[in-house]
Order: structure tokens, then C-alpha cells, then sequence
């Protein structure tokens, strides 16, 4: 009896031990960091530093995944990363649109939620902008010129989160745009050829020519450093208070050692001089959000979204 004892407690000790280095490995093989757009906008350049970060601190190999999907925005890539495994060895960096709309637009493989935030590390600098010599020069002065005239607004697609945000603006200031159209590229060209006098688009594109425009509101979390002056949407109207930004994710099921040793990198790589280095030159905001943080953003955006959607029915 005594021995059948002996033997099982040094069984489960065995397996206790086995199970601790299994978790202690991770990662023991290659690591996916799925991107759902096409390489070289921020999102892309900021997950490649962490994941040769990654590489670097454990050892094993760390690379981008781009799964653009075209029509389908980014969440035929979100769908991969719910699809895969819990493990770890395949990590979302995600828009807002993944986790905050991705579940309630009638995607059976992500419905429910199936992810949660590891961080949030990227605010896209989009900003409301006109040329320099345009008669407004605040959303205000916008709002009254664009009662007595048709002003063209120029933008990335209707469904984009800056994009509803501007015309949610227009709504509750009671102004309507004169027109509106969607473009491939909204740069110092679009302003000075009149296609289009108000154009939303990433502080970044209109840069070369700052001096010869006004940038009248940031959908930003906070101020943009370039652009000091200009507020942010929020300030101008605190129930649209949301931006674009970027995070990692994982899906729900994901250990929380494997969660941890990940965090640890990103939020390093975040803080790094390499990563602010691209927030000075580009005006994007780069930092680190925490999961607990991000989760609570993440369900005040998605009350924020409903708002814009009731409004602007």
C-alpha cells in the first residue's frame, strides 16, 4: 500500500513537473503575427519591430503575416487568428473595427467575441484638414461657412471609424457636407487641385505641405505634437471621443504565462526609442495600453460607435 502511494505521488510530481516546463517553453517554435492589410502602413511597421523583438528576447523565429482582404477589410485575418489555435503562436494586431464591430456584423467565426486585448500600442494620426487660405479656420467657422456653402469632403471609405466621426460632427454642429467621396489618396494634391476642400486623412500624407494647410481637428486620442493646436474630436464634441488605433490580440482561450511573456516584449518594443522615433515623424501616437486598460476602452468604443451610428441615422 505503501508503495502503490510512493509511486503515485512521484507520478503526479512527474507530471506537475512536465506540465511546468511545457508552459515554461513557451515559445519553443515560430510565432505568427497576423496583420489583416498590406505591408508598410504603421501598423505594420510598428508589429514588425515586436516581433523581431520577439525573436530577439526568446530565440525562436518571429515574423508579419499580411492577410490583406481586400473588400473584406481586415477581418478575413481576424478570422485566422480565431481559427487558430490558443497557443500563442498566432497573435492579431488588430483596428478597432476587429473587436469592437467584428462580432455584431454577422461573421459566424467570430461570433461571439473571440479575442482578448494584450495591448494597444498605435493611434493613427487622422486628422480634419483644409487648405491654408480656406475662409474657416475651426470646426465652428466650418459649421457656419457650410450652412450658406457646398463644401467637398474627401475621404477613405464611409465606414471607417475617422470617416463616421466626421460626419457625425457635421450632424451634431447642424451642417451638412455639400458632397462627399471616397479616394485612394488624400494628400497636398487633393487640397490644391479642389477635389475636394475638407479632406480626413493620416497627419502623415498631408506633412510636406503643412505650412500650406489648417488641420481643424485631430481623431486622436490626445493632441498631436505637430499639430498642437488643433484639437481633437473629443474636445469638440466629448460624445465622440474614439479613434483609430492598433493593439494586439489573442483569442479568449490563450494561457495567461503564454499572454504575459508576449505583453512583456510589445510594451517594451512600444517605448523604445525606435518605435517613438516613428511617432515624431509621422505624428502617430505610440504607446502602451495594458489589457485591463484596453478592454475598458474597447467597451467604451463600442457605446461610442452605436452613438455615431444612431446619429447619423
Amino acid at each position: 500500500m505503501m508503495t502503490r502511494n510512493i509511486l503515485g505521488g512521484t507520478l503526479a510530481l512527474a507530471m506537475a513537473a512536465m506540465s511546468g516546463a511545457a508552459m515554461a517553453d513557451y515559445p519553443e517554435k515560430p510565432v505568427s503575427f497576423v496583420v489583416p492589410w498590406p505591408p508598410g502602413d504603421l501598423e505594420d511597421v510598428l508589429t514588425r519591430m515586436i516581433a523581431e523583438d520577439f525573436q530577439n528576447e526568446y530565440g525562436v523565429a518571429a515574423a508579419v503575416v499580411n492577410k490583406p482582404g481586400g473588400g473584406g477589410g481586415p477581418f478575413p485575418g481576424a478570422i485566422e487568428v480565431a481559427n487558430a489555435p490558443a497557443d500563442g503562436y498566432t497573435i492579431g494586431s488588430f483596428v478597432i473595427g476587429v473587436p469592437v464591430v467584428g462580432h455584431q456584423i454577422g461573421i459566424d467565426d467570430l461570433t461571439p467575441a473571440q479575442f482578448d486585448p494584450l495591448g494597444i500600442f498605435l493611434t493613427y494620426p487622422f486628422v480634419i484638414a483644409t487648405s491654408a487660405d480656406a475662409p474657416y479656420s475651426t470646426m465652428e467657422e466650418l459649421a457656419a461657412h457650410a450652412s450658406e456653402n457646398d463644401v467637398a469632403l474627401g475621404h477613405f471609405g464611409d465606414v471607417l471609424t475617422p470617416t463616421q466621426v466626421t460626419k457625425a460632427l457635421a450632424a451634431n454642429m447642424d451642417f451638412e457636407w455639400g458632397s462627399d467621396a471616397a479616394f485612394d489618396a488624400l494628400d497636398c494634391n487633393t487640397l490644391a487641385s479642389g477635389d475636394a476642400d475638407v479632406i480626413n486623412t493620416t497627419l502623415q500624407l498631408i506633412l510636406p505641405c503643412l505650412d500650406d494647410i489648417k488641420v481643424l481637428v485631430s481623431i486622436t486620442d490626445e493632441r498631436i505634437p505637430l499639430v498642437p493646436d488643433a484639437p481633437t474630436a473629443g474636445e469638440v464634441d466629448e460624445t465622440l471621443d474614439i479613434a483609430l488605433w492598433n493593439g494586439l490580440f489573442v483569442h479568449k482561450d490563450t494561457p495567461q504565462d503564454v499572454r504575459e511573456k508576449i505583453i512583456a516584449v510589445a510594451q517594451k518594443t512600444a517605448m523604445s526609442d525606435r518605435a517613438q522615433a516613428v511617432a515624431k515623424e509621422t505624428g502617430a501616437l505610440v504607446y502602451w495600453q495594458g489589457p485591463e486598460e484596453s478592454a475598458e476602452r474597447i467597451a467604451q468604443d463600442i457605446e461610442t460607435v452605436g452613438r455615431i451610428e444612431s446619429i447619423l441615422e
